[in-house]
């Protein structure tokens, strides 16, 4: 019987213990781990927990009744579950207020999907959501779509944005790197017979773009500004312009909104309009009842933030289901994107002319551009070229 390290729990031959950092953060992080996972000797949560002093790890499918979670879901304000989602707060939204504690799911993706919905309790805490800066190096596993990840490569991904020190977390990657060398080496080394190989399908566009292309006849792209004060003065952001189109149809909604707070100083600034042109704006009642008659049954509003939807909701406006076009873009790119006319021109796609004032006009219309490319790239049968996925 092989001698294993208790504090890996991977073979002597292979314990990486040496090479896991320690790391202090200020996120507290929870894991929850699938028991089968457990058993997974190639696994990464146990790994990430080594490296992280303020982190716990529990392992289990239903949580209920367990008094460490009951006690963090009775805070919900202060956590925030890892895990994808169209409810899920984009990074650059869970950076403005950080989570103290952070729960992370450990497990395959149906491991991991049952896990959340076992579990009442994390479907009542707020998601995050992101997207990697560079596909998984977990070569010795495959994950269901290239942006997926692993967990202790998700768990430096998320600190590194949500505390800023990237490169203080990326040091907890010198042991998963040294694993996956280590694995593949013994696999090169192996004398058993190879086993059967597994043929993929036919290639298809990524699961993201296949969707836009599908839902194109049904989405609204929708971008939305605020009369926005400085977080320390605790005013609600209010929508004063909301902007939305039918790629489809080419039909098109624009209203400013009166404001219903005191305005702060930059907002006329920011959405490019004049502070007259706002304060003269219809009320808010009218213009959204005006967006509701915009909609029609099964309509899927297309944003590249949450922000529009955000406001929309604080409102009461009744949100249908959301499609995350940051997301597909990254994923047509294989890389990050920025804001929404960098990935217009990432995708090296043609802007249209604006149709509606301000900023949000520009915003608008470098949406229907990246839509409309991705739309292009959701229907193709062939792989794009080299030169394509580079321009």
């Amino acid at each position: 019987m092989r001698s294993l390290c208790l504090r890996c729990l991977r073979p002597e031959s292979t314990c990486y213990c040496a090479r896991v950092p320690r790391v202090d953060s200020r996120t507290r992080v929870v894991f929850l781990q699938h028991p089968r996972e457990r058993r997974v000797a190639i696994g990464t949560a146990r790994m990430a927990h080594l490296s992280l002093p303020n982190s716990e790890l529990y392992v289990g499918v239903d949580f209920s009744g367990h008094a460490r979670l009951e006690e963090l879901a009775a805070r919900p304000e202060r956590v925030a579950v890892l895990f994808p989602g169209e409810e899920a707060i984009p990074m650059e939204e869970a950076r403005k207020q950080p989570p103290e504690t952070l729960i992370v799911v450990d497990g395959t993706w149906p491991l991991a999907r049952k896990l959340v919905k076992t579990n009442p309790l994390l479907a009542g805490l707020p998601r995050i959501g992101f997207v990697p800066r560079r596909p998984s190096n977990y070569r010795i596993r495959a994950e269901p779509e290239e942006h997926c990840v692993s967990t202790i490569e998700a768990v430096v991904e998320v600190l590194g944005a949500l505390e800023g020190e990237q490169e203080r977390f990326d040091t907890m990657l010198r042991a998963f790197e040294y694993m996956v060398d280590t694995q593949l080496d013994c696999q090169e080394k192996r004398t058993d017979p190879p086993r059967r190989r597994i043929y993929k399908s036919a290639w298809q566009p990524p699961l993201e773009l296949r969707s836009i292309a599908e839902d194109f006849e049904h989405l609204v792209l929708l971008y939305a500004e605020a009369n926005a004060h400085p977080s320390e003065m605790g005013i609600p952001s209010e929508l004063v312009h909301l902007v939305a189109m039918r790629p489809s149809t080419g039909e098109r909604f624009e209203t400013i909104l009166a404001p219903r707070r005191p305005m702060a100083r930059s907002t006329s600034l920011h959405v490019e309009l004049p502070e007259e042109v706002l304060l003269s704006g219809e009320p808010l009642e009218a213009g959204l009842a005006r967006f509701q008659a915009f909609l029609r049954p099964g309509d899927k509003l297309a944003v590249w933030t949450t922000f529009a939807l955000d406001l929309l909701r604080r409102d009461g406006f009744p949100v249908p289901e959301a499609v995350n076009v940051r997301l597909a873009c990254a994923r047509a790119l294989k890389n990050k994107t920025g804001g929404v006319e960098q990935g217009a021109e990432q995708l090296g796609s043609r802007l249209p002319e604006p149709w509606a004032r301000g900023r949000a006009g520009r915003r608008i219309a470098a949406l229907e551009a990246v839509v409309r490319a991705l739309d292009e790239r959701g229907r193709a049968t062939e792989p794009p070229s080299r030169e394509r996925m580079a321009s």
